[in-house]
C-alpha cells in the first residue's frame, strides 16, 4: 500500500486495515496477531468457507428500515456482534484493552475482557459499557475466584470459560521470531506489576493453567459465581449437548481462530450441526473468521444469534487506537445493513432465515 492508503480516512475494508496495521507495530507483533498454529490451514479455511458459502437473497421487501438491535449473552447491543476476548493488547497499542473498550461503548455493543489481559479488570471497565469475562482454568482456584467474583462487583453479564487452550498450540510464526513479551507488557490479572513475569505466552499458560478441566468443573464455577456461564471452544455437536447437560447458558463455537488444532473444522461449517444439537432456544455465538459485515449475515442465516469479531478489532487498535478499533466496527456495521438491504432482510429474526447455498 502507498503511504497515502495507509491513513485510516483511506482504509475502506477489514483487510486494508489488515494491511496498514502490519505497517504500524512491530513485525512479531503483528505475525501475533495474524498467525496460527502449525501450518495455518485452519487459519485460511475460517476465512475461505465464508467466501464459498452463497446467500439466496429475497426480494419485493421493503427495507427502507432496518434494526440490527440485539441481546448478545445477556448484554443488550445495538448489533449482531461482540468484541471477542482476546491477550495483551498493550502488545499492539499503548492504551490496550481500554482503547478497544472504549470503540465498543462508543459503537453501542459488548466487550470480552480475557483472563490474560494486559490491564486488570478495575481499569479497563471504567471506560466501556457492557462487557463479559473471559475464564481460563487456573492451577489457583483462590485466584479464579477473586476473578469471577470482581467480574460480578463490575457488573459483567456473562462470564465466557474457554475450553480450547489447555496447552497453547504450536505457533510456528511466534517460534520462528522468538517472541517474547515486552518487560511492561503482562497478564495483568494474574501477575502484578512488581511480579517477575514469564518471557513468553507460552510460559505465563504453562505456569498458571490447569488442563485437567473437565466437564464436572462447571459446577466450581456456577458455586463461585452466579452469573451466566458461557462455554467457548465447542466444534463437536456432541460436546455441545454435553455442555446443556451440564447447565450451560450459552456456547461460542470456535476452533480459536486457528491458533489451537490446525486443520480443525470451521466454526461457520458445524454451526448448523451445533444448532441441530442444542435446539433453537440455547444461546450461539460464531467465532474465528468474520471478517465483512456478509459474513456477519452469513453466520445468522447459518443458525449464530450474533458474532466475535476478534482480529478486525486488534488490526484497528494497531493503527489508530480505539479511533481505528471504531472505524472497523463501523465498516461492519455498514457492510451488514447494505448486505441486508440488499438480502431483504430488516431484522435479525429475519436474517436468521435467510437460506446460504
Amino acid at each position: 500500500m502507498r503511504e497515502r492508503d495507509m491513513q485510516p480516512d483511506h482504509l475502506v475494508t477489514v483487510a486494508d486495515f489488515q494491511e496498514a496495521s502490519r505497517h504500524a507495530i512491530s513485525e512479531p507483533a503483528w505475525d501475533y496477531i495474524t498467525g496460527g498454529s502449525g501450518d495455518e490451514i485452519t487459519v485460511r479455511a475460517n476465512t475461505s468457507v465464508f467466501e464459498e458459502r452463497r446467500i439466496l437473497p429475497r426480494m419485493l421487501r421493503e427495507t427502507s428500515s432496518i434494526d440490527t438491535r440485539t441481546t448478545i449473552l445477556g448484554a443488550e447491543s445495538g448489533k449482531p456482534f461482540a468484541i471477542a476476548p482476546m491477550a495483551l493488547q498493550r502488545l499492539f497499542h499503548p492504551e490496550g484493552e481500554i482503547a478497544t473498550a472504549r470503540a465498543a461503548a462508543r459503537n453501542d455493543i459488548p466487550f470480552s475482557l480475557a483472563t490474560l489481559s494486559s490491564i486488570e479488570m478495575a481499569k479497563v471497565v471504567e471506560h466501556g459499557g457492557q462487557f463479559f469475562f473471559q475464564l481460563y482454568w487456573l492451577r489457583d482456584r483462590g485466584l479464579m475466584a477473586e476473578m469471577l467474583a470482581g467480574a460480578e462487583t463490575f457488573g459483567c453479564r456473562a462470564v465466557i470459560l474457554t475450553v480450547d487452550a489447555p496447552p497453547l498450540g504450536h505457533r510456528l510464526r511466534d517460534v520462528r521470531n522468538g517472541f517474547r513479551l515486552p518487560d511492561d507488557v503482562y497478564p495483568a490479572n494474574i501477575v502484578s506489576e512488581d511480579d517477575e513475569a514469564a518471557e513468553s505466552l507460552r510460559d505465563s499458560v504453562d505456569l498458571t493453567f490447569d488442563t485437567s478441566l473437565n466437564w464436572d468443573d462447571l459446577e466450581w464455577i456456577k458455586e463461585h459465581c452466579s452469573l451466566p456461564l458461557v462455554i467457548k471452544g465447542l466444534l463437536h455437536p456432541d460436546d455441545a449437548r454435553a455442555a446443556v447437560e451440564h447447565g450451560a447458558d450459552g456456547i461460542v463455537v470456535s476452533n480459536h481462530g486457528g491458533r489451537q488444532l490446525d486443520q480443525a473444522v470451521t466454526s461457520l461449517e458445524v454451526l448448523p450441526l451445533i444448532r441441530e444439537a442444542v435446539g433453537p432456544d440455547l444461546e450461539l455465538v460464531l467465532d474465528s473468521g468474520v471478517r465483512s459485515g456478509r459474513d456477519v449475515l452469513l453466520a445468522l442465516a447459518r443458525g449464530a444469534d450474533s458474532v466475535f469479531i476478534g482480529r478486525p478489532a486488534l488490526w484497528g487498535l494497531a493503527v489508530a487506537g480505539a479511533d481505528g478499533v471504531s472505524q472497523v466496527l463501523g465498516i461492519l456495521e455498514a457492510e451488514l445493513l447494505d448486505a441486508m438491504s440488499l438480502s431483504g432482510t430488516r431484522t435479525i429474526a429475519e436474517a436468521k432465515e435467510l437460506a446460504v447455498w
